[in-house]
């Protein structure tokens, strides 16, 4: 089980999501207001504010909040962002991807920078661990909108590469440039997702025993902690056993 499809099932069972809701909140009007200030400011015409409202939408965030980032947009007042992804190591080796969006490059290099040496892990240079991902679009379903043969067909005929089928639901992966052209189709097929977003998927996991994860979520709850990072990748692997007891 690989990290990308297991941490936020690890978050939820820690109870950090709603511990954090504010903050996550904030940063998911943060990612609609950048998708609407570079583009159209209709999500219908603007795939990129597309996928962030409807992903702000799968995690509770309230209308009201979704219309006044995008009108900050329109309006001029919005700050202007970079969007920098730094890459690392964390402990026993698990490569790290963050992503960040910041007014500010010198502090958020700095803190990103502080936050992997305090935390048993080296900041490394572009590119150090970006070849163990694959840059990928994700779309999940519940488990309810069908039976795996049904969402497979849906996904296939929607033109996406691989559909996985567990007890936390349908993952459906697709090329990144195909992301709204499939979430579309699957819409039509299957209705509203509860995710659709892209990801950095691995294609080489790096094993951890539990004193390994231990470390490796305080990295992760540390990066996620700063305002600047939208969000972070690991490659970790880990067996249900060592889940269990986190």
């Amino acid at each position: 089980m690989a990290g990308h499809s297991k941490w936020a099932n690890i978050q939820h069972r820690k109870g950090r999501q709603d511990a954090a809701r504010s903050k996550l909140f904030s940063k998911l009007a943060k990612e609609i207001t950048v998708a609407a200030k570079m583009g159209d400011p209709d999500p219908d015409k603007n795939p990129r504010l597309r996928m962030a409202v409807k992903e702000g939408k799968s995690q509770s965030l309230p209308k009201d909040v979704i219309d006044r980032a995008i009108k900050k947009a329109i309006g001029g007042d919005a700050e202007n962002y970079d969007e920098i992804r730094y890459e690392g190591y964390g402990p026993n080796g698990v490569a790290v991807i963050v992503e960040t969006m910041t007014d500010n490059k010198n502090r958020t290099a700095s803190t990103v920078r502080s936050t992997f040496s305090k935390n048993g892990g080296n900041l490394g240079e572009t590119g150090s661990v970006g070849f163990m991902f694959d840059r990928k679009g994700e779309v999940t379903y519940p488990l309810e909108v069908g039976d795996a043969d049904s969402v497979m067909e849906a996904a296939i005929e929607a033109g996406a590469e691989d559909c996985e089928t567990t007890e936390d639901g349908h993952r459906i992966t697709c090329a990144d440039t195909d992301l709204n052209e499939v979430s579309n189709a699957l819409e039509a097929a299957l209705g509203e997702s509860e995710s659709t977003k892209l990801i950095w998927q691995p294609n080489m996991t790096t094993e951890l025993d539990l004193d390994g994860m231990q470390k490796l979520m305080k990295l992760v709850d540390a990066l996620e902690d700063d305002d600047d990072v939208q969000r972070v990748t690991t490659n970790f692997e880990a067996t249900d056993e060592v889940l269990a007891q986190l």
